[in-house]
């Protein structure tokens, strides 16, 4: 007997579990089909979640905030203790987010079941469960959510037991004395600061010449001084890597193009992730990924298969739980054609946990003059906050990019402590399309890191004076 259900999600990450229960709370039959012992992905198990676990409890060990702060070093007795206690907290996150996710399912009475699917036609699929039985379902609609896994090139040993990708570098026993991170993209950065504050010697190399390109320029110059300052991580710009193999004596090497040798215990290989596509039976509907293992979607996150919808790492950019969430929402309103949610907002938030944190959102300089669109500045230091001088966030700034003629916000970029939450202030202003005025009138709690806003804002309201008066 095939059984029916209205919706089939594949995946129970960020979108499987938001698509999943937008379907459900309009009275949609619906069925989840996850591969792993537990919901909630990447993003849970081996991504968001606990790379961000790892940072924190990293910071909190290492005493890293407290630097400089009083007058002492806070320094771990024994760094390599520090291990267990990373592991166990980011585990007990997991478990917690895990169980949040399966009585949320419950709760909207969606059905989750442990398996791999495959399509046998557009509206068919075969489930292979987990105890080995198989069982054949009938869907009106198919929702793709199956995320993405480290890209691991054939010539990156990841076999290697001290070579790793960003899923196993979680099981580490214990801290390297030295490491060697190749890609400094998001997660090879945030891994290298994480490591770095526990007390790793760290060296991040990168083949393109700019670090972060898609940042703000001068935030991401702010970063990659910081992490060389305050870090003490070595910064390999420009330097393609080569051949990684044990020497004689059973070190590990990585020869870079320019003839340099980095020797290390571990190291991390973070260039990139590839779409989950494969062995889901796309031949069977026609569907094909590219040479990511990304499909192809339309506006309504709707594939060529009309039956078909994708969200969520799987169809590439951006390829963040934030906007994997709401892709998914947005394909199950389409598909159902419930009048709820039909569009993902045009602006969304990029926060990144180094050390410090960095976030941004809207327009940077470099995309003003790449658009011709005349603009300003305004920048408040946190040093110069009495919220930042308690915490010590030397380093961090608020920085606005206000348009020249209508004053309208077009960007926020924050670096220091709490970026990530700080920039949803800015963010709130640029949805409902304000002008930079918004933070002048607005009253802000003292002493708050938020109270920057007013400033950088005071500071883009002179550069607006200045620039009529050059007009």
């Amino acid at each position: 007997m095939t059984d029916r259900y209205d919706l089939v999600v594949l995946g129970a990450g960020p979108a499987g579990e938001k698509g999943a229960v937008q379907a459900a709370y309009f009275g949609h039959r619906v069925l989840v089909v996850e591969k792993a012992l537990e919901p909630g992905g990447a993003a849970v198990h081996t991504g968001t979640l606990p790379s961000k676990t790892l940072r924190e409890t990293a910071l909190y060990l290492s005493g890293f905030r407290a630097r400089d702060l009083y007058g002492i070093a806070v320094e771990m007795e024994d760094q390599h203790a520090a291990v267990p206690r990373l592991i166990a907290r980011k585990d007990a996150i997991a478990r917690s987010e895990s169980r949040r996710i399966r009585e949320n399912l419950d709760r909207h009475g969606v059905e989750l079941v442990r398996g791999r699917a495959r399509f046998l036609d557009p509206n068919r699929l075969e489930i292979e469960q987990v105890d080995g039985s198989r069982r054949e379902v009938e869907t009106r609609f198919t929702l793709i959510a199956t995320g993405s896994s480290p890209r691991n090139p054939p010539d990156v040993p990841i076999s290697e037991p001290d070579v790793y990708d960003s899923d196993e570098i979680l099981a580490l026993d214990h801290l390297p004395d030295r490491l060697v991170v190749l890609g400094a993209g998001v997660i090879g950065c945030e891994y290298a600061c994480m490591f770095a504050a526990l007390g790793v010697k760290v060296t991040l190399v990168e083949a393109r010449t700019q670090f972060l390109s898609f940042l703000d320029h001068e935030i991401g110059q702010s970063l990659e001084r910081s992490m060389r300052e305050r870090l003490n991580i070595e910064i390999r710009k420009g330097h393609r890597w080569g051949r990684i193999h044990r020497d004689a004596d059973g070190k590990l090497r990585c020869d870079l193009a320019d003839g340099s040798v980095l020797v290390c215990e571990k190291l991390l290989f973070a260039a990139g992730r590839v779409g989950n596509t494969e062995g889901l039976g796309l031949e069977n509907v026609g569907l094909g990924a590219d040479e990511r293992g990304a499909l192809k979607v339309d506006e309504r996150f709707r594939t060529s298969v009309p039956s078909i919808y994708a969200a969520g790492d799987v169809i590439g950019f951006p390829a963040l739980a934030s906007t994997s969430m709401e892709q998914a929402r947005v394909a199950v309103c389409h598909a159902f054609d419930i009048a709820y949610k039909k569009n993902v907002a045009r602006i969304w938030p990029y926060g990144i946990y180094t050390i410090p944190e960095v976030s941004c959102v809207g327009h940077t300089e470099e995309s003003c003059k790449a658009e011709g669109i005349p603009y300003v500045v305004g920048r408040a230091q946190h040093k110069d906050n009495a919220r930042g001088m308690i915490a010590g966030d030397h380093e961090g700034m608020t920085k606005l990019v206000v348009h020249a003629e209508t004053r309208a916000l077009l960007g926020v970029h924050i670096i220091g402590e709490r970026a990530s939450e700080q920039v949803h202030i800015g963010q709130a202003v640029l949805h409902a399309g304000g002008t930079v005025d918004a933070f002048i009138d607005m009253v802000f709690n003292y002493p708050t890191l938020s109270e920057a806003y007013k400033y950088a804002a005071y500071a883009a309201l002179g550069a607006l004076a200045r620039a009529k008066e050059e007009r």
